[in-house]
């Protein structure tokens, strides 16, 4: 028998003739939960899982074990997160019997202006680098950097959940940084798929030398089972955890970035990375059939999640099968309908006024579910009256200890890998969040100085009554809110366990009013999966959706998630095959 890695460069095969085998229990396409007693964690790269529980198992705290976990995925998994990215986190505190929530996203430009943008903008243009009908902020390049909040807010939370010393939670990071690990397969295809939209998308980067250096030294991406080493992120690491937060934001770190954004020609600077915080806040909840979930607020998109679920209680999703179009098409309408609230009003707090009791608000869901028409797609909504009522690359993980303790954390650099910028010798790529701001005057995301964009990146965590159920996330731009309600549907409306609401074929509508101002066709795009029965599509064309099967696996994100059995105590573990990753426990 030959083993041979996988291949990224050649065009998904046929599926084989030979189909999967049977299981004694639940469905054909999922497999067995994990269950563990004592500590658990489930990431999206096999090795960063085993960091966690290693961690665990040496004294730290799920914190301790999820920050060491992020810096491995950082390294193991760069087209989904990193350090030049911002985290969001909600734990569940055992000792306070609190759920507590951080928002660790940084800020733009303190001295550049809206009319420097555009007037940067045009320069784009009329030099060439963007086209001339181009609309919004760049994907790529100095324009879409924004102050990366994730290193800080390791910190904040270690300071109040972490046991070990930081330069203990990062040794594993570095040493598998320094001493190489080998790539595994759907990472390697994403890289390959990132270096081919850096190159098209070159004209764009104000400088790639870097990045090629550190990501594609052989002038192509990594292969599957190929060993990876990143030793400028070993050292960036190690400075982190010996000398903590502030070499990032005002230290040694921090003067080599100022001095990269000076050498090409970048807005941010030094000073923007030394006034940099993120801050606490507090997680917001709807009631859906008796449990409670909970999403931080904006400048996140987790109240889409929070909203869509306020419009879906008001229909009894038991009187049809999970597989028919009248599911898919209440819940297609009904994101359709929190998005667009999403793009009017969702921005940093600090300078939109938002109207979030109102948006979640029984009335208001209740007043949004009567625009559903239950026969035919509505061709366009619009955004709501509260008061009177993008595809993106990310990691999720959770771990939970033996204490009762459970972060949920997600993390990112937004679209791809990032702006495929790598400061000088520091291993690691800015990222590209900035690109979701709106330079339309009078939006609540519109671009200013020193403000936090619209966000995508959402943790989530499930409670019933005062008592925690499941921390679990879906990584992937605007699949997060819709993948986690499909995953809320699936598990307590019809039965299903933690692992087989993962594997349950998705779908993933794309399209309507956008956050960033460049909106798109108001009716949009139902992608589905391969395993949603024909008869289920046929009916949804009929009802006036753009019905389009996606079996790539590539639009519909990435789930993880741990839950805690209510007998036992013990934990139960899911991670999907959409992603690399695994769950381990001990």
């Amino acid at each position: 028998m030959t083993v041979t890695a996988c291949s990224t460069n050649v065009e998904k095969p046929e599926a084989p003739e030979l189909g999967g085998g049977g299981r004694p229990l639940a469905a054909d396409y999922s497999r067995s939960p994990v269950y563990a007693s004592r500590g658990m964690a489930a990431t999206a790269q096999p090795l960063a899982s085993q960091v966690a529980v290693d961690t665990l198992k040496a004294g730290g705290s799920a914190m301790d074990a999820a920050i060491a976990a992020n810096a491995a995925l950082g390294l193991m998994e760069p087209t989904g997160n990193g350090i030049g990215g911002d985290l969001f986190v909600m734990v569940w505190d055992p000792a306070s019997r609190r759920l507590h929530g951080y928002n660790g996203s940084g800020r733009s430009p303190q001295g550049r202006s809206r009319e420097l943008l555009l007037q940067k903008l045009e320069q784009m243009k009329a030099s060439g680098r963007l086209p001339q009908d181009y609309r919004g902020i760049p994907s790529m390049g100095a324009l879409s950097v924004t102050v990366p909040g994730t290193v800080d807010g390791w910190f904040a939370l270690h300071e109040r959940f972490g046991r070990l010393p930081m330069s203990q939670v990062l040794a594993p990071a570095v040493n598998y940084a320094r001493g190489g690990f080998p790539v595994s397969p759907i990472i390697a295809f994403y890289l390959e798929r990132n270096l081919a939209a850096f190159e098209r998308l070159s004209g764009q980067i104000d400088e790639f030398d870097n990045a090629r250096d550190t990501y594609f030294p052989e002038g192509r991406a990594p292969r599957a089972g190929e060993l990876f080493r990143n030793p400028d992120l070993a050292d960036t690491l190690e400075l982190i955890g010996r000398e903590g937060r502030d070499s990032f934001y005002r230290g040694r770190l921090a003067k080599i970035m100022a001095d990269y954004f000076a050498r090409i020609g970048a807005d941010l600077t030094y000073d923007d990375l030394a006034a940099h915080r993120g801050e606490w806040v507090e997680p917001a909840s709807v009631k859906y059939r008796g449990y409670d979930l909970y999403e931080l607020p904006p400048n996140g998109q987790g109240f889409a999640a929070l909203q869509m679920l306020t419009i879906l209680r008001n229909v009894d999703f038991s009187q049809w099968p999970r597989a028919s179009a009248e599911v898919f098409h209440y819940m297609t309408e009904a994101k359709r309908l929190a998005f667009e609230d999403a793009a009017r009003f969702y921005a940093d707090p600090a300078f939109a006024d938002i109207p979030a009791e109102a948006l979640l608000s029984a009335d208001y869901g209740r007043h949004r579910f009567g625009l559903i028409d239950p026969e035919r797609a509505t061709p366009a909504f619009g955004p709501g009256n509260p008061v009177i009522e993008g595809e993106g690359d990310t990691t999720y993980l959770t771990v939970a200890d033996s204490d009762g303790m459970m972060v949920s954390l997600i993390q990112s650099n937004y679209r791809g890998m990032g702006s495929g910028l790598v400061p000088d010798g520091l291993g690691f790529m800015l990222q590209d969040r900035g690109q979701l701001f709106s330079l339309e005057e009078g939006h609540a995301n519109v671009y200013a100085p020193g403000k936090r964009p619209f966000h995508t990146i959402i943790p989530a965590f499930l409670m019933k009554g005062d008592q925690p159920v499941m921390s679990f996330g879906l990584m992937g731009g605007g699949m997060q809110p819709q993948g986690h309600v499909q995953i809320l549907v699936n598990m307590i409306d019809y039965g299903m366990n933690i692992q087989q609401a993962g594997d349950a074929a998705r779908f993933m509508h794309d399209g309507g009013r956008q956050s960033s101002g460049v909106d798109k066709d108001p009716l949009g795009t139902l992608y589905l999966e391969p395993g949603v029965p024909a008869k289920t599509v046929d009916k949804l064309k009929a009802l006036g959706h753009h019905v389009v099967i996606d079996d790539t696996g590539v639009r519909f994100g990435g789930y993880q998630a741990i839950a805690v059995d209510p007998d036992s105590g013990s934990y139960i573990g899911a991670t999907e095959m959409r992603k690399d990753g695994t769950v381990a426990g001990y």
